[in-house]
């Protein structure tokens, strides 16, 4: 069976009868996991190994571990800092900053692949205007090219750890205040508003080889009356045709509020794929996702399943006790630590 063109989540820390209905539908090609789905480290590796052995090809697991307040495991991984700590030092030593977003991204890999996890949805490439509900910390900077210098970075410790780079939220979710988890995000801004500043940093990773984008759930009324995720225009035109984008396109989670503007659950999934996502997220809605299942239409293309394999973490990363015995290890565990530390006293 291959690998279908939505993912969805689990119900707790062990699969469930319902768990494993779902996703051995032919439509379920991944699994993306939440805080609720991680009690201690032996846990998480059951869970995974139990989502993979449901289905072959595996299913894809991901999870949003970006660093700072979006890090879903925490007892027994690193703390990781919000990105926009990178972007402060950027500011006074570009080469330290870059080097700490590489230890970085190798850190967040390699703990997530000794746990089974093939990816995260890492790095957020949206610009840091200051004024983002949503985004916040989570953006590197304002800068164009520190985004670019430090994203680069973080997706070369990523690739280090085993682990592909899905860049976030294409165009560029800074520019807005609202957040499209509750409300629907509008940019007035003129197109080439946006491709000369929030484009450029997916541009720079897209020419750098980045594996997969996500796009943002926010409507730019200059360039189309859809959100991006649903827009064939951004997603076909735009990303694929101008900017030469041949990886994965994941949508943002179907179940936020912004998406419910393309009508039932089936009908902005059906959106969502014709207009070039290869992959849909439904998250925190079983009844939902047992409606997309039952009523979804859709034959996944060989070009969507090709880029989905890509997403495959490494064979046989290390586990946590070989990386805590490797000195290389310990080492950037240490310096990545001490990002953020102001005045003797770790970040909150």
């Amino acid at each position: 069976m291959s690998l279908g063109p939505v993912m969805i989540d689990v119900v707790g820390t062990e699969l469930t009868a319902d768990d494993i209905r779902r996703i051995q539908h032919p439509l379920v090609g991944g699994v993306i996991l939440f805080k609720r789905n991680y009690e201690n480290n032996a846990q998480l590796k059951a869970l995974t190994a139990s989502i993979h052995a449901v289905r072959q090809p595996p299913l894809l697991i991901a999870v949003d571990h970006e660093g700072g307040r979006v890090q879903r495991f925490r007892e027994g991984f690193t703390k990781i800092p919000p990105m926009r700590e990178f972007g402060k030092i950027w500011d006074k030593n570009p080469k330290r900053a870059k080097e700490l977003a590489k230890e970085t991204g190798w850190i967040l890999a390699a703990e997530l692949r000794a746990h089974g996890v093939d990816f995260s949805f890492t790095p957020v490439l949206d610009m840091d205007y200051g004024d983002s509900l949503v985004i916040g910390d989570r953006a590197f900077h304002l800068n164009p090219q520190a985004i670019n210098d430090l994203a680069f970075a973080l997706m070369q410790g990523l690739k280090k750890g085993g682990m592909a780079a899905v860049g976030k939220h294409f165009p560029g979710h800074g520019f807005v205040v609202a957040d499209s988890h509750v409300s629907m995000p509008v940019d007035e801004r003129e197109f080439d508003q946006i491709a000369q500043n929030d484009m450029q940093p997916f541009k720079m990773l897209i020419d750098d080889g980045i594996a997969a984008i996500m796009p943002a759930h926010v409507i730019y009324p200059k360039v189309d009356d859809k959100p991006a995720g649903f827009s064939s225009r951004w997603l076909q035109k735009i990303l694929r045709e101008r900017l030469g984008f041949n990886g994965v396109i994941f949508s943002d989670d179907l179940s936020m509020e912004a998406a419910t503007a393309g009508g039932d659950v089936t009908t902005r999934a059906l959106a969502a794929l014709n207009a070039g996502c290869d992959m849909v997220l439904l998250c925190n809605q079983p009844a939902m996702a047992d409606e997309l299942l039952a009523n979804l239409k859709w034959t996944i293309s060989a070009q969507s399943l090709s880029r989905l394999a890509r997403m495959h973490g490494h064979k046989h990363p290390p586990t946590m006790n070989e990386l805590h015995e490797s000195a290389e290890f310990v080492d950037v565990v240490h310096q990545v630590a001490q990002v953020g530390v102001t005045e003797g006293e770790l970040f909150v």
